[in-house]
C-alpha cells in the first residue's frame, strides 16, 4: 500500500510539473519566433490580477541572452506604498524549439512556469502572453503606451483567445521620480 501511495505521489508531481509548462488547449504559441528580436525591455500595458504584481506600477520585463543559451528574465515594478522597486530575477528556456514562442520560466530553482507568446506584432512592438492556463495574461509593449489601433488590435486578439478583457488591469506607466 505504501509503494502505491509513493508512486501515486510521484505521478501527481510529474503531472503538475508538466501542466505548469503546458499551454491552454485553445491557444497556440507563435511560430517563426525570433528570440533575438524579442530580447530587451517590454512594458506591461495590461494583465489579469495576480498577487505577485498587485499594487505595482511601471512594470517592466527585460530579457537578455545568457552565455549558456538560456534567457535572463528581470521583472520589476514600482511599489508606491513602499517607495521602492520590487524585482524578481529568473531564467527562461524554450519548451520545444527556439522558433516557437513557448518558453518555461523559473524564479524558484527547479520549478518552471509556462510563458506562451500567442500573439506578436510583426515588428515585435507588442506581444500577448499567457501561461499554462488562462488565469494569466499580459499585454506587453516596447513603449510605455499603445496607440489606439494597437490597443484595439490587442484587445481583439485577447478576446478571440478567450480572455475576459473586462477583467484586465492597466498599471500606471508614468515615470517614477526616485528620491
Amino acid at each position: 500500500m505504501r509503494i502505491i501511495k509513493q508512486v501515486s505521489a510521484l505521478i501527481l508531481t510529474l503531472i503538475m510539473l508538466v501542466g505548469c509548462t503546458g499551454k491552454p488547449d485553445n491557444i497556440e504559441p507563435v511560430n517563426n519566433f525570433d528570440l533575438s528580436r524579442y530580447l530587451g525591455t517590454w512594458y506591461e500595458i495590461a494583465r489579469l490580477d495576480h498577487s505577485f504584481e498587485r499594487g505595482l506600477s511601471n512594470i517592466q520585463a527585460t530579457y537578455r541572452l545568457k552565455s549558456d543559451g538560456t534567457v535572463s528574465v528581470v521583472n520589476r515594478g514600482w511599489n508606491p506604498k513602499e517607495k521602492q522597486w520590487s524585482q524578481a530575477v529568473g531564467t527562461a528556456k524554450f519548451v520545444t524549439r527556439s522558433d516557437v514562442g513557448h518558453l518555461k520560466v523559473s524564479f524558484f530553482g527547479p520549478f518552471y512556469g509556462s510563458y506562451v507568446v500567442f500573439y506578436l506584432d510583426p515588428d515585435y512592438s507588442m506581444a500577448l502572453v499567457t501561461s499554462y492556463n488562462q488565469d494569466y495574461f499580459w499585454l506587453l509593449s516596447r513603449s510605455p503606451t499603445l496607440t489606439p489601433l494597437q490597443k484595439k488590435t490587442a484587445l481583439a486578439q485577447a478576446q478571440k483567445a478567450g480572455f475576459d478583457i473586462t477583467k484586465f488591469i492597466y498599471p500606471n506607466q508614468t515615470p517614477v521620480a526616485v528620491q
